[in-house]
């Protein structure tokens, strides 16, 4: 861990719900380094990182410089600042850290773990001179610290009940805090959306005279082919399990097709689907051999997708291990897998996080103290007819698959 890690490390926990004003001062202090360059600006419960990787990879296939700010990382903090594929270097990561360092002191207040790697990401993308930059929300959209930036085109992937304690406890206040990246008469692409959300969406459109394209209604995605008012796309294959999965394609492909229109770079359509099938993103329906699947489904809107897959697996004997945060509705989570999968094996357990919860935290589900044992033994009987989804927390996703591709080095 570098000195810069360890500074960061320092800031955990360390947040703030009390508006924007001291980004906004961070960025003003540091030259605007994200007006320097096109952002496309993502929110959504699920899928926004699912949706950012199909659009850098559209963006990679038509040999654009692409940056790509996600988070939370599966291997390495490093993995959230990427430019077509690549981490940032560990000389970059300590240099630019050192720059907000020195800029920091100007400020009244400390900056929280996730503001600096904003920062970061916005300074190094300006250094990089990429071409478009695609920067993930970290919760919500209105109050998120990302929300300092102007995209040119703001994308809601989803929304479903998640982070109530700061967003709101119902549909409707999460969706205009999701609205909340709109910027004046630019555009925003939303998926399938419920009836209440999407109606907010285009009350916060109207406002603002913000164009607004609807899944559905301007676009959509099935049996491998993608329809909008401007093209249509045959023979597309999606390498990220899901039927889920054409939703999110299709989001990305419109917000790609609109951003590259008003570019005027042209777009071939054996790149578009070469990208769409050579698309990959870790931790989400993510096949190990052996039968393992990873699949960070940290909420109930993203376990019913899961449970949708599992129910696609015909005869399968299904195994399901599970992870979870204690801050999260783990109990919620875990009820409506047992009364969705009433035949599916469910196991708990725990992995080492300090919110993580444990077995004294856990009523229903068979616990495993050591999900490595488990796994193992999994890996040395399991049969063609079984398979094993690991599921919960996308931190012990992350742990998880550490651990597997540990053992493949092996």
């Amino acid at each position: 861990m570098n000195e810069i890690e360890t500074w960061l490390e320092s800031r955990i926990g360390l947040n703030f719900r009390s508006g924007l004003e001291r980004m906004r001062q961070a960025i003003s202090l540091l030259d605007h380094p994200e007006e320097n360059y096109p952002i496309i600006h993502v929110t959504g419960t699920n899928g926004k990182g699912s949706t950012i990787a199909f659009m850098s990879q559209l963006f990679v296939q038509h040999e654009k410089k692409v940056g790509t700010f996600t988070s939370p990382h599966m291997a390495s903090i490093h993995d959230r600042i990427c430019i077509n594929h690549e981490p940032i270097s560990d000389n970059d990561f300590i240099r630019i850290g050192h720059r907000i360092q020195a800029m920091e002191k100007q400020l009244l207040q400390p900056l929280s773990y996730f503001e600096i790697l904003t920062l970061m990401a916005l300074l190094y993308f300006n250094e990089e001179q990429v071409e478009v930059a695609l920067i993930e929300v970290g919760i919500g959209g209105l109050l998120d610290t990302t929300n300092v930036l102007t995209g040119d085109i703001a994308v809601v992937t989803s929304v479903g009940l998640d982070h109530q304690e700061t967003l709101g406890d119902s549909i409707v206040a999460i969706a205009e805090q999701k609205a909340g990246i709109f910027k004046e008469k630019k555009i925003a692409v939303i998926g399938p959306l419920a009836e209440e959300a999407r109606r907010v969406c285009e009350l916060r459109a109207n406002e603002l005279e913000t164009v607004l394209y609807e899944y559905g209604r301007d676009f959509s995605f099935s049996k491998g082919q993608f329809f909008s008012s401007d093209v249509n796309i045959p023979h597309l294959k999606l390498s990220l399990a899901g039927t889920y999965q054409e939703e999110n394609a299709a989001v990305a492909l419109q917000s790609f097709l609109l951003f590259m229109g008003q570019h005027s770079w042209q777009v071939k359509i054996e790149l578009v689907r070469k990208a769409l099938q050579e698309t990959h993103w870790a931790g989400r329906l993510e096949y190990f051999e052996r039968g393992i699947y990873l699949d960070g489904a940290h909420n109930l809107p993203a376990l019913s997708r899961l449970v949708e897959f599992i129910r696609q697996q015909g005869q399968k004997e299904i195994f399901l291990l599970f992870g979870a945060l204690k801050r999260k509705n783990y109990q919620g989570m875990l009820s409506y897998l047992q009364q969705e999968l009433p035949h599916v094996q469910l196991f708990v357990t725990t992995f080492e996080d300090d919110g993580a919860a444990n077995e004294q935290d856990f009523t229903n589900g068979l616990y495993i103290a050591s999900y490595q044992d488990f796994i193992e033994q999994f890996i040395k009987s399991a049969n063609d007819n079984q398979l094993l989804f690991v599921t919960g927390s996308l931190y012990f996703i992350a742990e998880v698959r550490a651990f597997l591709l540990e053992k493949e080095i092996d």
